[in-house]
């Protein structure tokens, strides 16, 4: 069940959709629910996003991008398993208090812009000297602790942490390191607070579950 307050982005995720064209994915997310963040998607054949799954890149390559500047970070790139380029898009979406709510993210496909300009460029005299490849450009990480902060509660939600045994909690430092919560100053530490574990014991699971990739 797709909040109201989210809902009301699903006419803007088709016009978004339709405009660009079949190449555009557009996908919502639930903030409230990271672990199954992903609440509507239009064209995700793009990327194979499903209803249900968790956000990737979020943290990264946006809360924590220095590029974020009036909840909205555009045009940075990200690589598929097989490997085709997206050029993606994502705007915070806030409820009437200003806290994020959730997410909408553009996805673009540029295998065939690639192909075409690669295929220009093979016209052009000196085309292999000339050839370079498209990077990922690297972000800064700046902060936004509270949206990081509230994102490690949303994670850890209502579990009695004093009773979760020694493989859920790897389960939940697996799933935070792998969409990039540790990156932020400080995460080790409030997350070893909120689940009554030392930063030891959270820097020796990270490096426990980094090993079993």
């Amino acid at each position: 069940m797709i909040k109201p307050i989210l809902a009301q982005y699903i006419p803007i995720a088709h016009m978004i959709a339709q405009t660009i064209g079949d190449d555009c994915e557009v996908v919502l997310h639930d903030l409230e629910n990271p672990q199954q963040s992903v609440v509507y998607t239009v064209n995700n054949r793009v990327t194979g996003r499903q209803v249900g799954q968790s956000f990737d890149h979020l943290v990264p390559q946006v809360i924590l991008s220095e590029k974020l500047d009036h909840d909205i970070v555009t045009n940075y790139y990200f690589r598929t398993a097989e490997g085709r380029l997206i050029k993606s898009s994502t705007a915070l979406l806030k409820d009437f208090d200003g806290k994020v709510v959730g997410a909408l993210c553009i996805n673009i496909d540029t295998s065939k812009i690639s192909g075409q300009i690669e295929w220009l460029q093979s016209l052009m005299p000196g085309a292999e000297e000339n050839a370079s490849t498209t990077e990922e450009v690297p972000e800064e990480v700046t902060h936004v602790s509270e949206v990081v902060t509230d994102l490690i509660d949303k994670i850890i939600g209502d579990k009695d942490v004093s009773r979760l045994r020694r493989e859920e909690k790897l389960e939940l430092i697996r799933f935070m390191d792998q969409r990039g919560i540790f990156l932020m100053k400080g995460a080790v530490d409030q997350v070893g607070s909120r689940m009554g574990i030392s930063r030891v014991t959270v820097y020796s699971y990270i490096d426990e579950v980094r090993d079993k990739k």
